[in-house]
């Protein structure tokens, strides 16, 4: 389930069964929903698939301190390879290398398939021809929410920025 703000800005993804724990609670009114059913012995609502959080909650954004991870990487490159454009076989490449000298933080790191990276080895991108498709970059907060869920369903779409 995509969780909305207040605001009605994503913040998150959630399990059916918290989406239902809030909608119980009343701490969140439902946005979306698909033509299922929730049942317990003595209710019935609809199955959510966006719920909006009925107060605001501050959401973090400094995405510069968050973990670094494949998947979240993955989801900010698009899951493609940024040198060739090759969706298989992902791995994550350090544009300048730390042998180099270079970081392990979000403008160092790529996307890549493993052929390009075993190619650009531990090399500095200009000696061996191969620059990024798109300059590596802080992630757009809304990139977590794709690593949450990879496969975003239709009803989301107009809750997310094309950004992501």
């Amino acid at each position: 389930m995509l969780v909305l703000n207040a605001t009605y800005e994503p913040v998150n993804v959630c399990t059916v069964r918290r989406a239902a724990v809030l909608l119980l609670k009343q701490k969140a009114e439902i946005i979306e929903h698909s033509s299922l059913e929730l049942r317990s012995e003595h209710s019935t609502i609809p199955r959510p698939v966006v719920i909006r959080l009925v107060t605001f909650v501050k959401v973090p954004r400094d995405t510069h301190r968050r973990k670094i991870t494949r998947r979240a990487v993955f989801a900010r490159d698009g899951w493609m390879c940024q040198y060739c454009g090759s969706r298989a076989n992902l791995t994550v490449d350090h544009v300048i290398p730390r042998s180099k000298g270079g970081a392990s933080t979000w403008d160092n790191i790529v996307a890549s398939c493993a052929p390009c990276n075993r190619r650009k080895g531990d090399s500095l991108p200009a000696k061996v021809g191969m620059h990024p498709r798109h300059p590596p970059r802080v992630p757009h907060p809304q990139v977590f929410i794709h690593v949450a869920s990879p496969t975003i369903p239709p009803a989301w779409r107009q809750w997310l920025p094309e950004a992501a």
